[in-house]
């Protein structure tokens, strides 16, 4: 318990430091702002954003924002945010919470719209109905809590499969596998042909399986893709402790020490990437950002693979939907201009230059159709085909506030089946009743205890 503490404090005092270093920034900027606004009828925007702590985002960010001043003749100040997402939402939160007037746009991840919306304006009282019906409607869906669009999305993420294709043709596989069931046979085939061949640490399949949100994504996909619905439907019921769900837990337990590394249990995107890149697995379960790093031209494994939509279980394909969106602060000296930087970032003009400079995939669906953008990001067609076979959307917006918590309680809990800690049934029973009291109350069940009706939204 004493080290939880020193923990803690730890945390709480290292969030302290960032917040007090953001703060001076943002003070900077209103200085900066001020002394702009004597001198010059100049309008500065700030903008405070995740996706600035790599260089690559960094120059791709940069160039859009200098193109929108040369277009609206409106300056933008980039307010770079902590590098850890928890702290990244406890800086937004605390700024928003405290009317800080600095800054105007906020970059909000995809699980962040229902924990901060009280705070952002309304967009549909200044996007044109065309525009936000031109973006794929799940992620739309989103973004709006209690009939507010707090968002426009920015770019799509969503779960999906790496596989060797020069280790499939080896073995004498021509495809990827379309169901769980076969991706362990063919995990277990590659793997023992591998090690036999002397290289003794290599995985039939690595993943993300460190209690975190990553985790969170994994057993999403595992559990909807058996029909096991999203921890929580649409009205707020919790439906996680059902046979279906408990099934898929205690398959991935299954995987681990057999076709994936017992160390699993601790594996970051990062750390599944790595193994991956050093070429000591057959498949891996990522992010499109990981398409991207392994297509790099310095990647070693640049062309020996290519990705899929993850495997079905009895339910279908599933993949969590990812990425980020901007929105505006309700306390922003600028809401129309902020809202013409937003507009101007998700618009269709400017997701298809980005297209064209990156690999990034983006948020309106015609995009996807484009030749020219498909003859340079290929695997576009893929993000297309996963997203319409099964998008699984974590409950964060019905959550709202509560959903860290209810995400927390949800990767412990399938946590502690993978590391043996406790069987599948026990820990589903004991996540319902956490989580009814998170919400204050009564875990609801049916009477197989068995979910019933979508909490998926499905594109046929």
């Amino acid at each position: 318990m004493a080290s939880r503490r020193s923990l803690l404090l730890c945390l709480e005092w290292t969030g302290c430091v960032i917040l007090g270093a953001i703060c001076l920034l943002v003070l900077s900027a209103a200085q900066a702002c001020n002394k702009t606004n004597q001198a010059a009828p100049e309008m500065v925007l700030t903008i405070i954003d995740q996706s600035w702590l790599d260089k690559p985002s960094q120059a791709l960010l940069s160039e859009e924002l200098k193109q929108f001043t040369q277009e609206n003749g409106v300056r933008v100040q980039v307010l770079p945010a902590p590098e850890v997402a928890l702290e990244q939402l406890d800086t937004l939160r605390n700024l928003l919470e405290s009317g800080a007037k600095v800054p105007d746009v906020y970059g909000i991840d995809v699980i962040w719209p229902g924990i901060l919306a009280d705070n952002l304006v309304d967009l549909k009282a200044y996007v044109p109905e065309q525009e936000i019906a031109a973006q794929f409607p799940e992620l739309i869906r989103n973004n709006t809590v209690n009939g507010r669009l707090v968002a426009l999305p920015y770019d799509l993420g969503e779960g999906l499969l790496f596989y060797r294709v020069d280790l499939l043709h080896t073995y004498g596989y021509t495809m990827a596998p379309k169901t769980w069931d076969e991706l362990e046979k063919m995990a277990k085939r590659i793997q023992a042909g591998e090690r036999t061949k002397g290289n003794k640490d290599f995985w039939g399949y690595v993943w993300e399986g460190a209690p975190s949100e990553a985790l969170t994504c994994n057993a999403l996909e595992w559990q909807v893709s058996e029909g096991g619905g999203t921890i929580l439907d649409e009205n707020g019921r919790i439906t996680v402790n059902n046979p279906r769900s408990i099934a898929a837990w205690e398959r991935a337990a299954r995987w681990v020490g057999s076709i994936s590394p017992p160390g699993v249990t601790a594996y970051t995107e990062g750390d599944a990437f790595n193994i991956w890149q050093a070429g000591k697995a057959a498949f891996m379960r990522n992010w499109p950002n990981a398409y991207v790093a392994a297509r790099d031209e310095n990647s070693p494994t640049r062309d020996q693979f290519d990705v899929a939509p993850l495997p079905a279980g009895k339910a279908g394909s599933a993949a969590t939907l990812g990425g980020q969106g901007y929105g505006v602060s309700r306390y922003s000296l600028h809401p129309r201009e902020a809202t013409m930087l937003v507009r101007f970032l998700t618009s269709r003009k400017e997701q298809a230059r980005r297209c064209r400079r990156s690999s990034h995939p983006p948020i309106i669906p015609e995009l996807y159709k484009d030749p020219e953008i498909l003859a340079r990001n290929s695997y576009f067609s893929t993000i297309l085909l996963a997203y319409r076979q099964g998008a699984a959307v974590r409950p964060s917006t019905v959550a709202g506030k509560k959903y860290p918590d209810v995400s927390r309680a949800y990767f412990e809990a399938v946590h502690a089946v993978l590391s043996h800690k406790k069987l599948a049934p026990q820990a589903a029973a004991d996540l319902q009743q956490e989580l009814a009291q998170i919400f204050d109350k009564k875990a609801v069940t049916t009477k197989a205890n068995v979910f019933q009706g979508p909490a998926v939204a499905l594109r046929r």
